[in-house]
């Protein structure tokens, strides 16, 4: 299984530790093909080369995980691609009072959402989602 990770680079890297953990449970289930967007930020490619380059993972992945805590222009991009290809898409999202998920998202019927506080909890959810 290939699986595509998103999370946020660009928006922030307040996240990137969970990131990695996410990474990490992940591999159990398959080649995570962005494994780099929890060690690095941008990488010394141009806009149109790393656009080019994900799209082509994006295309060819089996499953989309994202985190979402950390709003992200490019992973609301890479949630709706995803969708629009049939691919299935589970976001996971850390609940908070000052933040709220957009609605494209929560209301989305085509996706799962999945509400975690813990990485222990994140890794049960992906558990549930990934096929035995």
């Amino acid at each position: 299984m290939k699986i595509y990770f998103a999370g946020s680079i660009r928006g922030g890297r307040d996240d990137a530790d969970i990131y990695l953990k996410l990474v990490e449970e992940l591999e159990k289930y398959g080649e995570v093909l962005t494994e780099h967007v929890a060690t690095i930020g941008e990488e010394d490619m141009s806009d149109g080369e790393i656009f080019v380059r994900d799209l082509e993972w994006l295309t060819n992945c089996d499953a989309v995980v994202a985190e979402v805590t950390m709003p992200s222009l490019g992973v609301g991009f890479e949630v709706g691609v995803a969708q629009s290809l049939g691919i299935p898409v589970l976001c996971l999202y850390r609940p908070a009072p000052q933040r709220r998920l957009s609605a494209m998202l929560a209301g989305n019927p085509g996706i799962h959402v999945a509400e975690y506080y813990s990485v222990g909890e994140a890794a049960e959810l992906l558990g549930e989602w990934f096929p035995a």
